[in-house]
């Protein structure tokens, strides 16, 4: 069934179509899956390179004996507001980690993001995360310095000054600026090289081809950033009152 577990055979199916080379949303296609469903069982299980079904089923039942375990004291075991189903809000939050891996975030990083992502507020504190991925306070620091590092998380003091961790709009863009100017250095650096190999020889002009594009790309970011950030972040006007 579309909505229910993988099967072993499924998992077989999987394995075939990476070993041919296959899309993830082809095999998701073939068997009447979400494709999010076969990103997320592929990369919790090796990666493409490294998928086996039959060890992948396997690590499967151990997840699902270990959950039904802990259930009293896992994320799905917090409350929803709005109505919300735990366990369809705990799935999305894997599948949101697994895209966020696949970007080059490490795991934990990736599980803070996430965990920032679907919260209401955009913000938790240290022991919010702690009580929410039941991790150590220090793989929640270890994270967190990380992600501000690359900018993709800011932090603020509340009320009570305790620091919290915020992902937000602005998150968002002070990351795509700083991913430019990362792209621009490397740019510079290679244009650099050319005069250091000599113009006009095939490593110059390999060197000055990657300047160039990586030129235009992080300009392309630069102003398609500030664009959007005027467009979509800019609060609408009052409507007028023709009455008055």
């Amino acid at each position: 069934m579309p909505g229910g577990r993988l099967t072993q055979q499924e998992r077989q199916q999987i394995a075939l179509g990476l070993a041919d080379g296959l899309a993830y949303a082809e095999i998701a296609r073939r068997l009447d899956r979400p494709t999010s469903t076969i990103t997320r069982e592929v990369m919790r299980n090796g990666g493409p390179t490294a998928y086996r079904a039959d060890l992948a089923h396997r690590a499967t039942e151990r997840r699902a004996h270990r959950r039904r375990q802990s259930a009293p004291r896992g994320p799905q075991a917090l409350p929803q507001a709005h109505g919300r189903d735990a366990e369809a809000v705990r799935e999305y939050e894997e599948t949101l980690t697994t895209v966020f891996m696949q970007t080059g975030t490490p795991k934990m990083m990736a599980r803070v993001m996430a965990c920032l992502c679907v919260s209401d507020t955009g913000s938790l504190t240290a022991s919010e995360l702690v009580r929410r991925l039941q991790v150590s306070p220090a793989s929640i620091s270890k994270a967190v310095a990380f992600l501000d590092e690359q900018g993709l998380v800011r932090r603020e003091r509340d009320e009570s000054r305790r620091e919290r961790y915020v992902i937000d709009d602005d998150v968002w863009y002070q990351s795509m600026i700083a991913s430019a100017r990362g792209t621009l250095q490397v740019a510079e650096t290679a244009r650099q090289g050319v005069g250091v190999l000599g113009a006009g020889t095939p490593a110059a002009e390999r060197l000055e081809s990657i300047a160039r594009f990586l030129d235009f790309i992080s300009e392309s970011i630069v102003r398609a950033a500030d664009q959007a950030r005027e467009v979509l972040h800019t609060a609408p006007a009052a409507p007028r009152d023709d009455a008055g």
